[in-house]
């Protein structure tokens, strides 16, 4: 009977000023049970939005992708929404509380309650809303584990100013392509390490990519170490529309130095989908090469610097470091300096030969040396024979 009175109260009022009608219809049962009819709905919508959610979100991660941090924002502001949504639709019966002896209800219980439920209901529609996103994560650029330390780098004063002099040219804005050349094991992939190590720590660059050419050039290969390194996935299977796709990238660095290692003929940019020149201003290319003849005439680099070999101090130091100290004032030293000697000063020749050596017995050290001092019968091309003959003492 209460009921019946207060709705007829309410519909009188529709009479008086909207807002009045607004706040007197927040008594009626009728209101009440429609808006914590909505809250539940929404609150079911909201549920669902976020367990699809939460499952792009979980494939994402499978694929390795970063999760954006407006998406986690969102999850947790969901779930908090939902608790409290929750919690309040679990007491609804509080709204059928009566006073005067039961003869009728509680109005200021119902109306508070009422207004609760649509407030709530209208809080949720806005997390929905704001659940609409372009997109939920975005592919990791991994650290490029080749360039985090450089450990088999030596600070020696012969190096450095090579070292130094490029890195000066790649602050040059009129200098886009440069290379390093030498004979085989002299060093050129550890200094063009070195030196996107340097442009990495200075940032020179908003990205350095190292990827090495080798002898065979398989662009389709070449292509694939970009999009790792760069965190793109490549669809195409063509090799031009994968050079779209890689040159589209790159080309969204403002910034970026692409260091090709072993270049031995001309490599084709545009196959590749390397932006250079004109066509990414930001873009500069160091190569390493072991004749001048493919940097200069071949692939047309600006400025390129000769790799010589070590010398004789900086060689017996790197020599002592890779077989041990204790060859130095010991009965191996005679023999430890003439092994060295043999070495002559190539990089590659004294790793080799002084980590086979180490640790082992003069007699060993005496016939290294002989093996070290017979003529090479190699034909390799291009293969220094101090070199080969140390990768062969090496077995």
């Amino acid at each position: 009977m209460a009921d019946i009175i207060l709705s007829v109260i309410v519909e009188a009022a529709k009479c008086l000023a909207p807002p009045i009608y607004r706040q007197m219809s927040y008594l009626r049962k009728s209101k009440y049970t429609s808006n914590l009819q909505n809250l539940k709905t929404e609150v079911g919508n909201l549920e669902a939005e976020r367990v699809s959610k939460q499952r792009e979100v979980d494939e994402a991660k499978r694929r390795g992708e970063e999760i954006e941090k407006y998406v986690e924002k969102w999850l947790a502001s969901v779930n908090g929404v939902i608790d409290e949504a929750e919690k309040f639709t679990g007491v609804d019966a509080r709204a059928n509380k009566r006073c005067f002896k039961g003869l009728c209800p509680n109005l200021k219980i119902r109306r508070r309650l009422s207004k609760e439920a649509e407030r709530q209901k209208e809080a949720i529609v806005k997390v929905r809303e704001a659940g609409r996103f372009d997109r939920i994560s975005y592919n990791i650029i991994p650290d490029d584990s080749l360039l985090l330390s450089n450990k088999d780098y030596e600070a020696f004063e012969s190096r450095m100013s090579t070292l130094n002099d490029i890195l000066d040219a790649l602050k040059n804005p009129d200098v886009n392509m440069l290379g390093i050349y030498g004979m085989g094991g002299i060093g050129k992939t550890t200094l063009a390490k070195e030196v996107a190590r340097k442009a990495e720590n200075e940032k020179l660059f908003d990205q350095v990519i190292f990827v090495e050419v080798s002898q065979i050039q398989d662009i389709r290969k070449i292509q694939g170490e970009f999009a790792d390194k760069l965190g793109l996935t490549l669809h195409e299977e063509t090799e031009s529309g994968r050079a779209r796709s890689l040159c589209n990238r790159l080309k969204k660095e403002k910034r970026i130095l692409v260091i090709l290692d072993n270049i031995w003929e001309n490599l084709d940019f545009q196959a590749v989908g390397i932006p250079h020149g004109d066509g990414h201003k930001g873009s500069k290319v160091l190569l390493t090469a072991r004749s001048l003849d493919v940097l200069s005439r071949k692939m047309d680099s600006q400025q390129n610097f000769s790799f010589d070999v070590l010398k004789e101090d900086e060689a017996w130091s790197l020599f002592k470091k890779m077989a041990g100290d204790y060859i130095e004032g010991s009965e191996f030293k005679w023999v430890a300096r003439e092994v060295a000697k043999e070495c002559a000063g190539l990089p590659v020749s004294i790793v080799t030969v002084a980590r086979a050596l180490r640790n082992k017995r003069l007699f060993e050290w005496k016939d290294a040396l002989e093996q070290l001092r017979r003529p090479s019968s190699t034909n390799f091309k291009d293969i220094q024979p101090t070199a080969y003959k140390a990768i062969e003492l090496s077995y």
